[in-house]
């Protein structure tokens, strides 16, 4: 026979509890969906029912949220969902572990924080190699991380200029027909590395940077002959590459550089035939001292709480 019973859990912060309980109830909303469990709210009191085991994780949940908010964050459904699912993989102080993690304060004052372990074990990888390889799906961090460690290192004088890459595969041999200059036909693809830095340093700061030459965007094939010393260099959707672009990037790397490469292997859009240089490297280089590959997963995916399920599916529909 299953037991079901309930238990009271009691919020004397009103602050608190509407930040808990989120828009229109959306958060006790998912919090009862991922548990299994009901959760009724009568002004600040829960009242949890359903199996004993669940409702313990629920008040776990409920304690970790409150601590989190308390640490002075506001509470997203990622935050959630995030502490739902850590509770239910036995890992009880995952959201709390993330509450004074502050990697970088832009000039608006927000505050940049890893939101998953995945995302903090990533950063500690950055600060302790000179090379880093983040291979994860959409939505982990990987470039955006990378990017703020990057101006961080640049702010802190530890590097004296940032240069961020990609390779414009798409572009191929229909590059010749996009209309207007090499570089307005090249911007496109490097968008997403332009939107990283105005988020974290503002569109003034960001022109003034690229103005001085103190950040470089470019793509690939401009790297090609040149030694780079004292800079942070990003190699974006390296999963793009060749293996003789993959060789090309790393050989690069000049005295007090450091350089992280990002990608996916599961989006490779190299002509039929060609094999990645990202998924190469992960064969040849394992091993090499000073480098690491670090694997972001679905769980550490911070854009809608539909993409984690999006790319468990596809993952368990690849298998």
């Amino acid at each position: 026979m299953t037991i079901r019973t309930a238990e009271r859990f009691i919020l004397d912060d009103a602050s608190a509890a509407a930040e808990i309980f989120g828009r229109h109830d959306e958060h006790l909303d998912t919090i009862e969906k991922l548990l299994e469990v009901k959760v009724i709210a009568r002004g600040g009191e829960i009242v949890i029912s359903g199996l004993p085991e669940k409702i313990e994780q629920a008040q776990e949940v409920f304690k970790q949220l409150i601590d989190f908010y308390r640490a002075g964050n506001r509470l997203t459904l990622h935050d959630v969902s995030y502490a739902v699912k850590a509770v239910q993989a036995g890992k009880k102080d995952a959201l709390i572990s993330l509450a004074h993690e502050v990697i970088y304060v832009t000039s608006r004052g927000k505050q940049i924080k890893p939101k998953t372990l995945g995302q903090l074990y990533y950063i500690k990888a950055i600060q302790k190699h000179d090379v880093v390889f983040a291979i994860g799906p959409a939505g982990t961090g990987k470039t955006y991380l990378a990017v703020v460690m990057a101006i961080q290192a640049l702010r802190s004088k530890e590097v004296n200029r940032l240069i961020l890459t990609r390779p414009a595969v798409e572009a191929g041999e229909k590059l010749g027909f996009l209309p207007g200059a090499l570089q307005e036909k090249v911007d496109p693809y490097l968008r997403p590395l332009y939107d990283s830095l105005y988020d974290v340093l503002g569109v003034e700061n960001t022109q003034k940077y690229l103005e001085h030459q103190t950040i470089e965007i470019a793509p690939l094939a401009y790297m090609r002959g040149r030694t780079l010393d004292d800079a942070f260099i990003i190699l974006d959707e390296a999963q793009n590459t060749t293996i003789e672009q993959m060789k090309m990037f790393l050989t690069r790397l000049g005295f007090g550089s450091k350089a992280v490469i990002t990608g996916d292997i599961t989006q490779i859009d190299l002509a039929r035939g060609q094999v990645s240089g990202l998924v190469q490297a992960q064969k040849i280089l394992k091993g090499i001292k000073g480098l690491i590959f670090y694997y972001l997963t679905g769980e550490d995916v911070v854009r809608h709480p539909l993409v984690q399920d999006i790319i468990k599916a596809y993952d368990e529909g690849n298998q």
